[in-house]
């Protein structure tokens, strides 16, 4: 009796033991890599031309993360790039919008921040958020580069990559030795969008997807597709912060001008889990045209361009009939002048 009592113990100690492993364990796993996203992005200038600014800023997150930006006024666009170095490989996540190397020293700056020298260079991965432009035109820089693959940017080359069969259900992942990044897709705003979500700091990649800006919806129907998938991906994992494609918001919440190569008071670029938890029903309001739903702005381009083009008809044709009422008018009260002057 007592020795099967003993034995029942140890066997509770042990299962106790190896219950509190796995805890330490689980815990350890899910501890994300810290690094720090606060930082002054330069505001650009009123006036370029008297103001000189270096083309391309970087901040580091951490020692295997950063966070490019080209400067405002080298392109009014902005955009956001993301370095990620794993144990093998890194991974470039977009290459913005200014092709020229001496105007743009992105390949230069990217390849002076990878371990290595010459020959034992990390390998690098070069991937896009979608196929616009001002995600892609630096591509150029990196082809002629050895250990460097840049992914294309076509619907095609992008499902072929990431071997998705049912595109655009599913996930892929990028493999950078000791760091995986998943790959979801998220079109809507453009059919090839994807997004990128590092386990090992948490950090969403959402481009244009989701950003403190105008988001420029081309299909509601895949985008809202997208957002409720995202929101399912997003729910049970760690998001330390959400970082999108541009900042086009001021600290308030309002817009700067369209093309603005000044954004004093500019908004934080880091978004929230709540942010991406929140965009399915804030899409589910977007009346196919403009709607600002909260902190999101969503707007259909295409269609706001036909409107503005109708409205300009209007208002034109309404001018030209003024315009012939005034001269019908004018030539009337002549007759009734010249009449009315025969008959005196």
């Amino acid at each position: 009796m007592l020795v099967g009592r003993a034995i029942r113990i140890r066997r509770k100690h042990f299962a106790l033991l190896v219950a509190a492993i796995l805890v330490v364990t689980s815990s350890a796993r899910s501890q994300l890599a810290p690094g720090s996203i606060d930082n002054h992005w330069n505001a650009g200038a009123k006036d370029c031309k008297a103001a000189p600014q270096a083309p391309l800023e970087v901040h580091p997150y951490n020692p295997r993360t950063f966070i490019l930006r080209e400067n405002l006024c080298a392109t009014f666009e902005a955009p956001f790039m993301y370095l990620l170095i794993g144990s093998t490989n890194a991974l470039l996540i977009d290459t913005g919008d200014v092709a020229d190397a001496n105007q743009m020293p992105l390949a230069k700056t990217v390849m002076q921040l990878l371990p290595g020298d010459g020959a034992t260079k990390m390998p690098l991965l070069v991937v896009h958020t979608h196929r616009h432009l001002d995600h892609r035109a630096g591509d150029g820089q990196f082809m002629h580069l050895s250990n460097i693959q840049v992914v294309g940017f076509d619907v095609e080359s992008v499902r072929r990559f990431y071997k998705v069969a049912n595109w655009p259900e599913g996930l892929a992942q990028i493999n950078l030795g000791d760091r995986t990044v998943d790959v979801i897709p998220t079109p809507g705003h453009n059919e090839t969008e994807v997004s990128f979500y590092d386990r090992d700091t948490g950090l969403f990649f959402s481009g244009d997807f989701l950003l403190p800006g105008r988001l420029l919806i081309d299909d509601a129907n895949a985008d809202l597709a997208s957002a409720e998938r995202v929101a399912v991906f997003v729910r049970d994992r760690p998001i330390s912060s959400v970082l999108g494609g541009h900042i086009e918001l001021d600290a308030s919440g309002e817009t700067f001008p369209w093309e603005s190569q000044y954004h004093p008071n500019e908004h934080v670029l880091q978004l929230t889990k709540d942010d991406l938890l929140a965009l399915p029903a804030a899409i589910r309001s977007f009346n196919g045209f403009y709607t600002r739903s909260g902190t999101f702005i969503m707007i259909n381009s295409m269609r706001m361009l036909i409107v503005w083009a109708v409205l300009a008809g209007v208002v034109l044709i309404a001018l030209v009939m003024i315009l012939v009422l005034y001269i019908r008018r004018r030539r009337r009260a002549r007759r009734l002048r010249a009449a009315g002057g025969g008959q005196s």
